[in-house]
């Protein structure tokens, strides 16, 4: 049986909550001396050097790609340090709101640009992300650039980069949504009697369930909402309220494409 080849060197600019995710799944799959540059970032791993600013990576170090994990406001201050990678290494963005002409102007017009959002899931290899390849992007860096989000889960890919303001309201600030609702079922079941460790633990797995049930499911998820939904039962009174004129359906629109205005005003 064949042996997949090494991830090869990774620049990480930015070791967060999502860059460190990124970064151990990398290393899961076997990667490459590489480097991470961030001022105070958590635990270093073995095998990734560390620098606090891009003036301490080594002049002789060639990354195969430039990951961007820094937040889309420090992206003025942060992306021109890292013109000399331009033309040898393919940017990898997953800053909101970034556009790919923007970062050009800062990277200079020899930039190959991926953008990429993912979300938090990415932590446990079950995120989905969407991405982007600007021009000038060759077809082995946009291959690079798959194998390096397909390390956190799954990764789909879009012809119109103006999709990802839609894509960051939706899958990008969704778990926030999903974590939401676990909290206020929390809440309610408390309000309702409950013990708090009760009720924690039949939100969250309600929660879980549901979403691993939806995803083995070749039913829609209206389907499978009616399938729960006996006339004249519990489930019916509940969903009265929540369907109300201006409850749910019409908040969720509302915050949705209020946050992918908020993506597009990140543009700068």
């Amino acid at each position: 049986m064949s042996v997949a080849a090494p991830i090869p060197p990774i620049l990480l600019v930015g070791c967060g909550r999502m860059g460190g995710a990124m970064l151990a799944g990398w290393r899961e799959r076997g990667l490459a001396p590489s480097f991470a540059v961030d001022p105070a970032p958590p635990v270093v791993p073995e095998g990734i050097g560390h620098a606090v600013e891009p003036g301490a990576v080594p002049a002789g170090f060639a990354p195969a790609a430039v990951v961007l994990a820094v937040k889309p406001q420090n992206a003025a201050a942060t992306l021109p340090a890292y013109r000399r990678y331009a033309g040898s290494a393919v940017f990898l963005s997953i800053m909101a709101g970034r556009t790919s002409a923007g970062m050009r102007a800062l990277l200079g017009e020899d930039a190959a640009i991926v953008r990429a959002m993912p979300n938090t899931p990415a932590a446990v290899r079950q995120g989905i992300t969407v991405a982007y390849a600007g021009p000038g992007v060759t077809t082995e860096q946009r291959r690079l650039c798959d194998t390096l989000l397909a390390a956190i889960g799954l990764v789909a890919w879009v012809e119109e980069e103006a999709l990802l303001d839609a894509v960051t309201a939706v899958s990008g600030s969704g778990p926030a949504y999903v974590f939401l609702l676990a909290e206020l079922m929390e809440r309610a079941a408390v309000e309702q009697g409950l013990p708090p460790d009760l009720a924690r633990l039949l939100a969250r797995r309600t929660v879980s369930g549901s979403g691993a049930l939806l995803e083995a499911s070749g039913e829609d998820a209206a389907a499978l909402r009616r399938g729960v939904t006996s006339p004249g039962g519990t489930t019916e009174r509940a969903l009265a309220v929540l369907m109300e004129p201006g409850a749910w359906p019409a908040l969720l629109s509302r915050a949705i494409a209020d946050a992918a205005a908020r993506s597009r005003e990140l543009a700068g």
